[in-house]
């Protein structure tokens, strides 16, 4: 099924400025007031319009417009970026007559044209001030192919056009034409020649925080995925490559520092109280890539000597105030450059490495070439002031960046449709990075948890998508699968054919999959479908033993349900990875395997093999394996090793013997998530016909016998005993149902807590510690165990664990622990709880990122008529709309919370519809995140459905509505 790209085709999306219509296109040597409408809908009546995809990062950790807003909040790598294109794979919605707008325009991959013209070197010059900016930029352009007389179109949004010069001369008006989104010059000179454009922007207006914006007094750009044609007009795609150089003139007082990308080549004082700065980037790179920063910024400086012996000085940018908080991320940076080199091979390639944090930022990194550009929350670290999970979030973001330079930037993609090439693959190697300085099986056990919270979702709902364009999270366990069929070295033989094969270009995830089988010489069939099938695939499978030819068998089938616009699918390529484990525990050596009519024979160098990797690529497939002396328990998809949901025959007492003897211990983990899931569903049947609910006492032992382990690592005996979330139920539920899961949840929460009780109290006491802050495994490990005990405890809500967690909350000497207290604190309601949010308000009110933590943590709580609450806190004045990371903190927290905002009386509902559409008129790349929290609102009961809807429909009949908006309410309302 062809896929498409759907962008508006005169529409600027993603204006959003302080004065409505203010900024607008122009005529030569004239200003031109651009309607209101260019920018958002106008009349209810449109029924269609493009709209632009919200992207979720690590850094990044970004997939696509999600079904659930909490990505940029919860995740500790994934945080949102925007590209302007979304994927569309069933027929756009008729379009009514709309006399405001044009119709949006369909862009198909196979469409692709590479093109017309290349420009070769980019000299761009920044003339800052206050009410307006002075662009200029220089292009040395070259036809993209010989005998090439096509007209030369770029692309511009919200610019103000002074002049433009072809090889020196002023271009007369009636060779060039001017609309919302494009400059076109209608016959450019043949061959090389240079173009001169200078244009006046409005940065201090601009609050989409895309192009050039200003923030806290700072000026700051966000280029990826189309925000350089909110600077000059410029053909703004990726596969655009070009030399630049920047030279920036401000204010010398104002800003002292200027910054953008590459190495600093001269700087100076000028007359009027400014100065300059120069910057060449000797790479080639998209424009999406380029980066400017000015203000009162001061830096932490540290260097890093390469494996060749170079020294690149390296430096973090903040306000002053922060600069203590920054140690940390230069640490996390040092480490990062360090681990690339020994994985990978990849050594910094200039002598300096800028990154600059500021506070008002739409995702939560950006990996401008030598200049990142990160959001407060990321790199800023204090004992104090930052939880375990903040400085984990630092450490993989900040690498997930700095990684972007060899994955992304040399490298990059050819087109939007292309994205899954550089961000999953980045993301995939932060992850590593960040498995190889902490615990392997957390790690993964946290990964596996987010892709089925965000992407299994999205997967079932109607933003469903292949990874191709746009998913992070999906994206990273494609690459992962690479390896996981060739192995370490493998895979490393095919990432240095990659780079050999493309540094410097603009490419396809087609190349990079042939980069991998050419280096392995290995063809993988239907492989490729993972790129181009949306959903999530199901694979079932039974066994059987046959005792007298000791053949174990495993019958595998698959399934990939139907998703808009793709009613049929084909088989997927997906590796298994098994081990069968004996009756007493140990796995057991395997020998050969037979499928498909061929035998294969397991070795090693002589070492036994314990788990293999089965390469199921078919509908159905047997696999048998040989010389199997006793029926075996299969560990089956060790270490998660495809992104499938699982339906296999394993029994309740083979789930409780792999619990408890998996030598895999993601799998060992995985077993007690199914074990709670089928409790869970058996409660949630019984809660729905009003039955007395009853915990099964051998889940209970099962979780008892892992929490008094000595053996096991802390972090992954708090993973262990943390039961699934509710919308991980819901959402295998045919109609989710929030108040039974809610309260079945709950009710095994306290009932585990109670029959547990002496070993939660044990593993709170015997965790504590006296020592100074350290963010090391051992350190994490035990807090988190201790912190989730207390929380069960505090569920009780019994006086002596109140008493308790009031203690740990008075005397904790970090913020992990303080921070895990006061939600321990909270989960119930009365006067304790209310004390103890004031209190803590008190102690951080001058902090906006504990701040921030403390709306959360209001926001995503189930107590009774917790929208009343949230409402309130939105006249806080520590909360501002206008701030990406409170919004994300506050709106999508409470979006997160199933039991609150699907509430039965529509309240929930109620207050996202309001809050969206005042919060489109501010960031509608921010609005339309949230929005997509009622994307699967048909999976809910018809009182829920009709509550939900009415919301939608109000939304989309809204006046001067953003297509950002608009699209993801109009395809929830279509599903």
């Amino acid at each position: 099924m062809a896929r498409r790209l759907i962008r508006p085709a005169a529409a600027c999306q993603g204006c959003s400025l302080v004065k409505a219509g203010f900024l607008g296109v122009v005529s030569p040597l004239h200003y031109q007031r651009l309607p209101y409408s260019s920018s958002k809908r106008g009349s209810p009546g449109n029924k269609y319009s493009g709209c632009l995809a919200n992207l979720t990062k690590e850094g990044s950790h970004w997939t696509g417009t999600r079904s659930n807003p909490l990505l940029s909040l919860h995740s500790s790598k994934f945080v949102s970026k925007r590209t302007a294109c979304l994927i569309a794979t069933g027929p756009s919605p008729a379009a009514t007559e709309e006399p405001e707008m044009d119709l949006p325009k369909e862009i198909f991959l196979k469409d692709y044209k590479k093109p017309d013209y290349l420009f070769d070197t980019v000299d761009l010059e920044f003339q800052l001030g206050d009410e307006k900016t002075m662009v200029t930029s220089k292009i040395a352009v070259s036809p993209g192919n010989e005998g090439n007389s096509s007209p030369l179109t770029l692309h511009g949004c919200d610019l103000k056009l002074l002049s433009i010069k072809i090889n020196g001369t002023e271009l007369k008006s009636d060779k060039y034409t001017v609309d919302p989104r494009h400059l076109t010059i209608l016959t450019p000179p043949a061959g090389v020649f240079n173009m001169e454009i200078v244009t006046e922007i409005y940065p201090q207006l601009n609050t989409s925080l895309e192009g050039l914006y200003r923030s806290t007094g700072n000026f700051c750009t966000q280029c990826e995925a189309e925000g350089f044609r909110k600077i000059t007009y410029f053909q703004d795609r990726p596969d655009v490559m070009a030399k630049y150089t920047c030279r920036i003139e401000g204010d010398k007082t104002l800003y002292p520092v200027l910054l953008s990308n590459g190495n600093l080549i001269e700087q100076g004082d000028l007359e009027g109280g400014k100065h300059y700065a120069l910057w060449e980037d000797p790479f080639k790179k998209p424009c999406y890539l380029f980066a400017l920063v000015a203000g009162q910024l001061e830096c932490r400086e540290d260097s890093f000597v390469t494996c060749s012996g170079r020294k690149v000085t390296l430096r973090i940018w903040t306000p002053a105030q922060d600069l203590p908080k920054t140690s940390h991320a230069m640490y996390s940076l040092k480490e990062a450059m360090k681990w690339d080199e020994e994985v990978f091979g990849l050594e910094y390639d200039l002598d300096l490495f800028n990154i600059v944090v500021v506070p008002d930022f739409n995702m939560g990194a950006m990996e401008n070439k030598s200049l990142n550009v990160f959001q407060s929350r990321l790199v800023l670290a204090s004992p104090e002031a930052a939880t375990d999970g903040d400085y984990a979030a630092i450490l993989g973001v900040i690498g997930h960046e700095y990684f972007h330079n060899w994955t992304g930037n040399r490298v990059t993609c050819r087109d939007w449709f292309q994205l899954t090439l550089k961000e999953g693959l980045t993301v995939f190697r932060d992850q590593e990075f960040s498995s190889d300085l902490g615990c392997r099986t957390v790690k993964r056990i946290a990964d596996v948890s987010k892709l089925r919270s965000y992407q299994f979702p999205q997967d079932a709902g109607p933003m469903a998508h292949p990874i191709r364009p746009l998913s992070y999270i999906k994206g990273a366990e494609v690459v992962r699968m690479y390896k996981t069929m060739f192995g370490a070295s493998g895979f490393r033989k095919g990432m240095d054919l990659y780079f050999q094969r493309h540094d410097g270009q603009a490419v396809t995830c087609e190349d990079f999959y042939a980069a991998m089988c050419d280096a392995n010489n290995a063809h993988l069939p239907n492989f490729l479908q993972w790129y181009s099938q949306a959903g999530t695939p199901t694979v079932k499978v039974t066994s059987s033993y046959d005792e007298g030819s000791q053949a174990f068998s495993l019958k595998l089938s698959q399934e990939v349900p139907p998703t808009p616009g793709q009613p049929m699918k084909e088989p997927m390529f997906i590796p298994v990875a098994v081990g069968l484990v004996d009756s007493t525990g140990k796995d057991m050596p395997l020998t050969s395997i037979y499928s498909d009519g061929m035998v294969q024979t397991l070795s090693n160098d002589g070492h036994p093999i314990f788990t293999t990797v089965l390469q199921f690529k078919k509908k159905e497939e047997e696999f048998i394996f040989k010389n199997v002396p006793e029926r075996p328990v299969p560990s089956l998809l060790r270490g998660y090793s495809a992104p499938i949901r699982l339906d296999s025959d394993l029994t309740e007492s083979d789930l409780y013997f792999l619990l408890a003897n998996d030598s895999d211990e993601f799998n060992r983990w995985e077993a007690g998530q199914i074990l709670a899931r089928k409790l869970m569903f058996s409660l949630v049947a019984d809660f729905q016909q009003q039955k007395t609910l009853a915990l099964n006492t051998k889940f209970v032992d099962g979780l008892r016998a892992i929490l008094q382990s000595t053996s096991l690592d802390k972090e992954f005996i708090a993973k262990a005993i943390t039961l699934p979330g509710q919308g991980e139920i819901m959402d295998m539920m045919s109609i989710a149902d929030p108040d039974a899961v809610h309260a079945v949840r709950t009710f095994i929460k306290k009932e585990l807590a109670f029959q547990l009780k002496d070993d939660l109290l044990a593993a709170v006491t015997s965790n504590r510690s006296s020592e100074a802050y350290a963010f090391d495994h051992d350190s994490v490990a035990r807090r988190a165990l201790k912190n989730t005990c207390l929380a069960y405890l505090a569920s009780l809500n019994e006086p002596d664990v109140t008493e308790l967690a009031l203690n740990e909350y008075k005397s904790a000497t970090n913020m992990t622990e303080q921070f895990a207290a006061l939600a321990a604190l909270s989960q119930n309601p009365g006067q304790v709880r209310e004390d103890a949010l004031l209190d803590f308000y008190n102690k951080w009110q001058q902090d906006y990122l504990v701040v921030s933590k403390w709306f959360a943590l209001q926001a995503t709580s189930d107590i009774p008529g917790n929208v009343v609450n949230v409402q309130k806190l939105l006249a806080h004045p520590a909360f501002d709309m206008r701030n990406p990371n409170k919004v994300y903190s506050l709106i999508g927290g409470f979006c997160g919370s199933p039991v609150s905002f699907h509430a039965k009386d529509g309240s929930g509902y109620k207050f996202l519809g309001e809050v969206v559409l005042q919060l489109d008129k501010i960031n509608p790349q921010v609005a339309s995140r949230m929005v997509s929290a009622f994307s699967r609102w048909r999976r809910y009961d018809e009182t829920r459905q009709a509550l939900a809807k009415a919301q939608l429909e109000m939304i989309i009949s809204a006046n001067g509505l953003s297509e950002n908006v608009y699209e993801i309410a109009l395809k929830s309302l279509a599903a």
